[in-house]
């Protein structure tokens, strides 16, 4: 061998680590989290599912989605109507975005690569890792927050420290809050994602039991589920119809980047339609029962308390002061506060730091893997600073929200290409082959066909977006087709792929199979054993290129 200089040294001990019976090699586009997802680590059975659904379902996110359908000017019985036809399309949407995932084992990193082709998949991936940043930052905020009130029921003067950092628009105690939590946080993604079950059975039992707790606090003070429910409706601009469709498009936006990314999670099935039924049944279920919990305690703590509060862990602080941080309601607010801890830190690791640690490794996965990306996403995160954009944050939300104009365009073009264009035939060994034997390399690795649907589909709602951020007032035809964005984008995008492959078909179409050939190797076992048998090193194996 050669003499290493200490770069190249150094750059082979931090190359992520590979089975010990690997058949693959750690390079451009392959490691261990990226292949086929293998039997053994295929774990997540029915019931795996369900808990999945309570963690995505059951979270802050969701019980403050009532703030934003009653901003519509609906009443509560018709945000309940909007929440239920929200929550079936949102399963039905992971059905389909998570079947790849179900049959070929491969997630969104991965089948990015044969629609947009092998250096064209760096697109939607960069584009859903950037914004993934954002929202990780902003739900650990959130998590420190609640951690803030849950550590304040026990230390009443972290409860009470009103000390601030960065001009005022931070608390010390929310600061310490967040890097408590992001202690946990780590410590937490040590585990591997197929074997998460255990802990969000404990997260989804403690914030279940959060839900549970406020609801009787408040049905009970009040003696009913508040006045709210008898007031009538203001629909947005005079119309009931489009404020049913923004609050059904809100619903839906809320869990797209969790959609487009189902066949994340749906590759660690065990069997074929494992997570189907909990996405038909439980996806709806716990979004729809979590909001509608959120419109009633918010509508009864609004007659007790006097103000509206839609954040729980906002509410569970001001509960301690309401009763005077007695005993009972320090304990109450202990364990309510705790199940809101673990729902944020369930949501971080199921919306953001798997899918979004993926993405990171599919860019560089000779050196990054799931957990290093779900790190580098933490430290992106803080520095992010939360606290920041949140001082402004009705502008802020709105462009964040707003990159759900790029997202639905991607699921309309994955979808399109997957079930309609491939009819889920793919020829999953080229998903992994660099260069122009693969099929997927079209253009010098990009699919122009994929970029084109996508600008497409993107165009009809930019110019509402645009005047959205300018001026949050403004209401006209380009504002109603932005407030009903992933629709339009997933609609217009599926669509113009579709037209497009007809008049002019991708190669390859029909080549492959429909689901994930377990006998398939990614390399050579006789190479691979030789290799390591010539250098001794268990964790890193030299194999030629060509044979992945």
């Amino acid at each position: 061998m050669h003499d290493e200089t200490m770069t190249q040294r150094f750059l082979r001990r931090i190359e992520v680590p590979i089975d010990a019976d690997a058949t693959y090699k750690n390079d451009h586009w392959t490691n261990r989290d990226l292949i086929p997802m293998p039997v053994e680590r295929r774990t997540y059975a029915i019931w795996s599912y369900f808990i999945y659904w309570c963690i995505s379902g059951m979270c802050i996110s969701a019980y403050t989605t009532g703030s934003t359908l009653l901003a519509y000017g609906l009443t509560p019985q018709q945000a309940i109507g909007a929440l239920v036809i929200g929550g079936f399309c949102t399963g039905l949407l992971s059905v389909a975005c998570g079947w790849m995932g179900e049959r070929h084992h491969i997630g969104f990193t991965v089948s990015s690569r044969f629609t947009w082709g092998m250096r064209g998949a760096y697109f939607p991936v960069l584009i859903r890792t950037f914004t993934t940043i954002f929202w990780d930052g902003l739900q650990a905020y959130w998590g420190g927050q609640a951690m803030t009130v849950t550590l304040g029921a026990i230390i009443t003067g972290l409860a009470h420290m009103d000390q601030t950092l960065a001009g005022g628009i931070l608390y010390t105690k929310d600061l310490i809050g967040m890097i408590i939590y992001y202690i946990f946080f780590i410590a937490i993604m040590r585990i591997p994602p197929e074997r998460l079950q255990k802990p969000f059975i404990v997260s989804s039992i403690l914030f279940g039991g959060t839900l549970i707790g406020l609801l009787a606090w408040a049905v009970s003070n009040v003696h009913g589920p508040g006045p709210l429910f008898k007031e009538p409706g203001n629909p947005a601009h005079g119309s009931i119809g489009w404020s049913m469709m923004f609050a059904i498009t809100s619903v839906l936006g809320a869990w797209g980047g969790g959609t487009l990314g189902q066949s994340d999670w749906t590759r660690y099935a065990n069997r074929p339609y494992a997570p189907t039924l909990s996405q038909m049944v439980a996806a709806p279920v716990t979004i729809i029962v979590t909001a509608v919990v959120g419109i009633v305690v918010t509508a009864c703590g609004d007659q007790i308390l006097g103000e509206v509060i839609w954040q729980p862990f906002t509410l569970l602080a001001r509960i301690q002061e309401f009763y005077g941080g007695s005993p009972r309601a320090r304990a109450g607010v202990f364990f309510a506060g705790l199940g809101c801890v673990c729902a944020q830190l369930g949501i971080s690791i199921v919306l953001n730091s798997v899918s979004a640690g993926m993405d990171l490794a599919g860019l560089s996965p000779k050196y990054l893997n799931i957990r290093r990306g779900a790190y580098v996403l933490a430290a992106f995160g803080m520095l992010s600073n939360p606290w920041q954009y949140l001082s402004n944050a009705a502008t802020f939300l709105t462009v964040l929200s707003g990159f759900g104009i790029f997202l639905a365009p991607f699921t309309g073009v994955m979808l399109a290409d997957y079930l309609v264009v491939r009819r889920c035939i793919i020829k999953l060994e080229d998903c992994y082959v660099g260069d122009s034997t693969s099929l997927y390399w079209y253009w010098h690795g990009f699919h122009w066909r994929a970029l084109l649907a996508w600008v497409i589909g993107v165009f009809p709602t930019m110019p509402g977006f645009i005047m959205s951020v300018r001026d949050a007032t403004a209401y006209n035809s380009w504002i109603r087709l932005f407030n009903i964005a992933f629709f339009v984008g997933l609609a217009v995008s599926f669509a113009a792929f579709w037209l497009i492959c007809i008049i002019t078909p991708p190669p390859g179409v029909g080549v492959g199979l429909t689901y994930h050939d377990e006998t398939r190797a990614f390399g050579d076992k006789e190479e691979v054993s030789s290799s390591r048998a010539s250098t001794g090193d268990e964790k890193h194996v030299e194999v030629d290129e060509k044979e992945v």
